[in-house]
């Protein structure tokens, strides 16, 4: 590596990853760190421990979301965000937002090292529920704070159980006292593993994010009738699974016929009675699409629910979809992507342009500040999942990529 002898401790990086995974464990090698959860409640503690041994001021807004701040040397200037997520898939990996996390720490902890203070403060963040598992709505923190959605809304969204969003942070201590609201700060980076083989299969070692796929998800609910297996002919059924089945089959043609920027998933389905011998009565089930044009988003948003419809009807049964969010391709900021393509150069690794095929915060964040992102390759591309694995030399990499940037973009003459 060349370019500055202002180094990270890949050492002590790695060390705080393995730490933060001990917290919710799974005997797979992965962790389960639901959102609000006293697992969820524990991470976040460990995290502030972490933030205030270093003189970082840590404070919690009332949708959750965690801000450390370093001083800057300017106090009138707007700070520097970066950061990511600590909560997890249920049965998800160490490093899908944690890294960006606790990249962000280490950051911190060598700017303390050598003694530097940037022209400009530093915020380090913590967004609450990036992942959606739980209360089904993913970038539930950002979004919030982006102004995407209204506190309120989020705060009335329930899991599985009938716990709510607003239950769950006070069960846990973290509905803060600060506005749930977006404030000035200059700019935001987000460093994340890339989720997907093509840094791996190119033998690279950072991803330039040039921007995000637009998206459209749906909650849908097929509901048909209860009945007797045994005793209820074909002509008398209404069946909410076997149209389920069908709409789960148009998703994936829809996708197919995209070739291979089309991503098209349902993710998640709960069938009620979920009896063997009775004739499903009701399916509750999601829908994504995702697309790096825009235009293919509106064409899918178009065509899925009026081909889904019609599904429906064939099964003799009703389907109710509810649109969660649609969102455009969303460019990162040219200058910010710039910095990080500089600081790779700059060290000598290898890089590549990438869109973001995964939504992270940074897609909400950057309506507000201008944004970019940093990759790093993950084994196979496998990621939510406990299998998920990346080697200690591209945590560090990609940790120091976003060193320079931030440094970089905090030092910047005004």
């Amino acid at each position: 590596m060349s370019g500055t002898n202002q180094r990270i401790d890949g050492r002590r990086l790695w060390d705080s990853l393995m730490a933060m995974a001990e917290i919710g464990a799974t005997p797979k090698g992965g962790v389960r760190r639901l959102t609000l959860t006293d697992v969820d409640r524990r991470g976040r503690q460990r995290f502030a421990e972490w933030c205030e041994a270093l003189g970082l001021k840590v404070r919690v807004d009332a949708i959750g979301n965690m801000f450390a701040r370093r001083e800057g040397r300017d106090p009138g200037r707007k700070p520097v965000m970066f950061g990511s997520h600590l909560d997890s898939q249920p049965s998800g990996g160490k490093f899908d937002g944690a890294l960006g996390v606790l990249a962000g720490l280490e950051v911190m902890r060598t700017l303390n090292d050598l003694g530097l203070v940037t022209e400009a403060p530093l915020e380090l963040v913590n967004w609450t529920d990036e992942e959606g598992s739980r209360f089904g709505h993913s970038l539930m923190g950002s979004g919030v704070w982006a102004g995407v959605y209204p506190l309120e809304k989020a705060y009335g969204l329930r899991d599985v159980e009938g716990v709510s969003v607003s239950e769950a942070l006070d069960a846990i201590g973290y509905k803060g006292p600060e506005p749930a609201q977006s404030f000035p700060a200059d700019a935001y980076f987000e460093l994340h593993i890339e989720q997907g083989p093509i840094l791996e299969r190119e033998g690279k070692q950072i991803g330039i994010v040039t921007g995000a796929q637009a998206q459209v998800w749906w909650d849908a609910v097929c509901t048909g009738r209860d009945s007797h297996a045994g005793t209820t002919p074909p002509s008398a059924r209404k069946d909410a699974l076997v149209a389920t089945a069908r709409i789960i089959d148009l998703v994936d043609r829809m996708m197919r016929a995209r070739g291979e920027d089309g991503r098209g998933t349902v993710g998640f389905v709960q069938v009620l009675p979920n009896s063997r011998n009775v004739v499903p009565g009701e399916v509750r089930f999601s829908v994504e699409f995702r697309h790096p044009d825009t235009a293919e988003i509106e064409r899918l948003a178009a065509e899925f629910p009026r081909e889904a419809e019609a599904i429906a009807r064939g099964c003799g049964v009703g389907l109710e979809l509810t649109e969660l969010f649609r969102f455009a391709h969303q460019p990162f900021d040219p200058e910010c992507v710039d910095l990080v393509r500089q600081a790779a150069a700059r060290l000598g690794y290898g890089a590549r342009e990438i869109v973001s095929g995964a939504g992270h915060d940074a897609v909400y964040v950057a309506r507000r500040v201008p944004t970019a992102m940093i990759f790093t390759p993950c084994k196979d591309g496998l990621s939510h999942n406990e299998a998920e694995s990346i080697l200690p030399e591209e945590a560090e990499a990609g940790a120091q990529v976003l060193f320079e940037a931030v440094v970089a973009r905090a030092n910047r003459p005004l």
